[in-house]
């Protein structure tokens, strides 16, 4: 009977944030272990599914590293990074773009389908969704040429509204399209940030293969612009952090209520993040 009772008690700590987010915007960005591990991918599918069960709309945005690495290993094409972002010839943004769309995109569908799920599949290409223009890099006073690698100048969010009107959840992988009509090939978190602020989306939510930003080996969480900006001066913030934590900034500047930093290598880390009073990550807002 106590067991019983301490599972209606995990019930009613959720009941006010259920309340809270019936109705609301969630865009989550999907990656890293969470997209490996069979269990993982199990419960993350659990859920999204789970979310739109409860009136809250989630907005699924996803990588696909691995994939692609593999793939380009396999047909002998070489890949370069430069800070972080892979240079994408005219080659390597076929297979960037036949992965990411072609194949991981819909094994999420599926996997969300298959746990009860209405998810739709489609790219920052569909419906005008995504507009970008090439991502300038300057390294130590010489601009480099990273192909067809963009940064997103523009969202139109109707068809993720439209989808969402009938009850389907979209699921986008991060390609988006130039003026001249080329694929453009978007970093996930940088694509899932501007999507949630043009939907004005209560929640950000990046999935990361860490407990979420550690300074001296600790979990800090309720950051903000200022407390954030110190980090990264002092160096407490370092690497690929970074670009994740700015990402979570530009997001909130542009309407997102609160962003969220999680690791993904916790089965159900999107409800407990959500629905409990210490959630398992940092918060920044």
């Amino acid at each position: 009977m106590e067991s019983q009772i301490e599972k209606v008690n995990h019930i009613l700590e959720a009941l006010p944030y259920i309340t809270k987010f019936n109705g609301k915007t969630i865009v989550i960005k999907y990656g890293g272990a969470a997209m490996i591990k069979e269990e993982l991918k199990a419960s993350f599918a659990q859920d999204i599914v789970l979310l739109k069960y409860l009136g809250i709309h989630p907005v699924v945005v996803h990588g696909g590293g691995p994939e692609i690495n593999s793939l380009l290993k396999a047909l002998n094409i070489q890949s370069e990074f430069i800070r972080g972002n892979r240079v994408t010839t005219q080659e390597t943004m076929d297979v960037v773009e036949m992965v990411l769309t072609g194949r991981v995109n819909k094994q999420i569908v599926s996997l969300i389908n298959g746990k009860g799920g209405k998810a739709v599949g489609i790219s920052g290409k569909d419906g005008k969704l995504a507009l970008a223009e090439k991502l300038p890099m300057i390294v130590d006073g010489v601009e480099l040429d990273l192909g067809f690698v963009g940064k997103v100048t523009q969202v139109d969010t109707s068809l993720i509204e439209n989808l969402r009107k009938e009850n389907f959840i979209p699921v986008i992988s991060p390609i988006a399209y130039s003026a001249e009509g080329h694929s453009m090939n978007i970093n996930a978190d940088t694509m899932a940030g501007a999507i949630a602020g043009a939907l004005n989306a209560e929640k950000l939510i990046l999935l990361t293969d860490t407990e979420g930003i550690l300074v001296n080996g600790k979990l800090v969480t309720g950051l903000n612009k200022k407390r954030v900006q110190d980090y990264i001066d002092s160096g407490d913030i370092t690497g690929g952090m970074i670009p994740k934590v700015e990402c979570c900034l530009d997001a909130i500047n542009n309407g997102v209520r609160r962003t969220h930093i999680i690791d993904g290598r916790v089965a159900h880390s999107v409800l407990m993040e959500i629905f409990t009073d210490t959630g398992v990550g940092s918060l920044i807002e």
